[in-house]
């Protein structure tokens, strides 16, 4: 339930063309400043890592907004979880798609024809969302980044109360759909904690609603606050909805959040280890999945980094996950390098050759094999599937891969009926 409009720019023409000078990195939990946006930037851009933080001037926000997308080369796309997951699955042509973000004029001009946006979802003003991109090798000041990748920012309001979810719920008896995708819930950290905690209620009784019989799949996105995630995963949504996806910042975040293995860990050092990260997914789903004993639908977790992508799901719920984690792993590499299909030319293997499958149990030890690039093992119950990724050279665009690649591997899976 989180759409918006994506300017993507280059981070550092952005903050040359404010007048900001470089100095200081350093992390901010909130951004109330054009010097706490600098500094976060640079803290990112140095690590090489992803980021996505709430502005909470504004006035200070909007100008900041215009001047980015007026800028020269400043490209405006559809933006929000949701809204991406959406507009990927619309392009095919079999499919309809029900939106329910809160949906500007330039929002609905930019969205597919095959996906319907109620009246009520409709508002006046856009939110705009900003994403500094930066290269590999990039530099600013005395920072330089390792990889490329984005520092994102918004003052977003709505999608930040989720004010559109109650209308989604109560637009689906008529729309009837084979799958919901709920996405949005990192926004509600601008709230205060009250606020938050009671629409966090408010958003479990509606997703409460939602038939029985229809699949729901979760997609997470960057958070700060560990107290919130502790409740997402332990009282509240996680038991509600079937599917998950998550990126490597969101897996060591939740397991740092609620105690769960390898929480020691401060931060991924280079490519996440495949074991500590299987460890973390296995731990997910015994602790927090449908068992016999436990009333949670959680069956499925989609995991995406950089240099490979694993599929977790619990035995006897899903079907074709080999070319469901496949199909990710292209949607990939091809939106990455925006080419229809994978050129070789434009890619490159990161992924580890060989690795273990546990840093906890005695694993087993997986070496690749390029003629069958999809590994499959299992763990008292759990299956785990999986591929290396395709990486792209040179990404033209790097948002929504995550999305793309949820949504790529939710349209190739199979539930079965329970």
């Amino acid at each position: 339930v989180n759409g918006c409009v994506d300017v993507v720019l280059s981070g550092v023409k952005l903050l040359e063309a404010l007048g900001l000078e470089p100095g200081d990195a350093k992390n901010h939990v909130v951004l109330n400043s054009r010097q706490d946006l600098k500094e976060a930037f640079a803290h990112f851009m140095g690590k090489g890592a992803a980021a996505e933080r709430f502005f909470s001037d504004a006035e200070s926000f909007h100008h900041i907004a215009q001047t980015a997308s007026e800028y020269p080369g400043a490209q405006l796309y559809v933006g929000g979880n949701a809204a991406l997951i959406g507009q990927k699955l619309a392009t095919n042509p079999d499919l309809k798609i029900l939106l329910c973000g809160p949906v500007g004029p330039k929002l609905h001009e930019l969205l597919d024809d095959n996906v319907f946006v109620p009246p009520e979802s409709m508002q006046e003003r856009d939110e705009f969302h900003l994403i500094l991109e930066y290269q590999a090798g990039e530099e600013w000041g005395g920072v330089k980044a390792p990889n490329a990748n984005r520092f994102i920012f918004s003052h977003d309001l709505s999608n930040g109360a989720l004010n559109m979810l109650e209308v989604f719920v109560s637009s689906l008896d008529e729309f009837q759909p084979d799958l919901v995708v709920l996405s949005g819930l990192h926004m509600m950290e601008g709230q205060s904690k009250e606020m938050r905690q009671r629409r966090l209620m408010e958003a479990v009784a509606s997703i409460s609603d939602i038939p029985t019989g229809v699949p729901i799949h979760l997609e997470l996105a960057s958070m700060t606050d560990q107290d919130f995630m502790s409740n997402i995963i332990h009282q509240q949504v996680f038991p509600l909805v079937n599917s998950i996806g998550l990126n490597e910042q969101e897996l060591l975040f939740l397991t740092q959040s609620a105690s769960g293995p390898h929480a020691s860990l401060a931060s991924w050092n280079g490519v996440p280890d495949v074991g500590v990260v299987s460890d973390i997914l296995f731990w997910i789903l015994k602790e927090h999945g449908k068992t016999e004993e436990r009333a949670s639908d959680l069956t499925r977790i989609h995991f995406h980094t950089l240099a490979y992508h694993i599929l977790v799901t619990v035995d006897g719920h899903w079907g074709n996950q080999v070319a469901a984690v496949a199909a990710g792993a292209r949607a990939a590499g091809t939106q990455a390098c925006a080419t229809k299909t994978i050129d070789t030319t434009k890619v490159f293997l990161k992924a580890p050759l060989e690795f273990v499958t546990s840093q906890i149990e005695s694993p087993s030890k997986i070496s690749l094999n390029p003629d069958e690039p999809v590994v499959h093992w299992h763990r008292e119950g759990i299956s785990f599937h999986f591929t290396p990724v395709l990486v792209c050279k040179d990404p033209v665009r790097t948002v929504g891969l995550g999305d793309a690649i949820s949504a790529e591997g939710l349209l190739y899976s199979e539930v079965y009926p329970q």
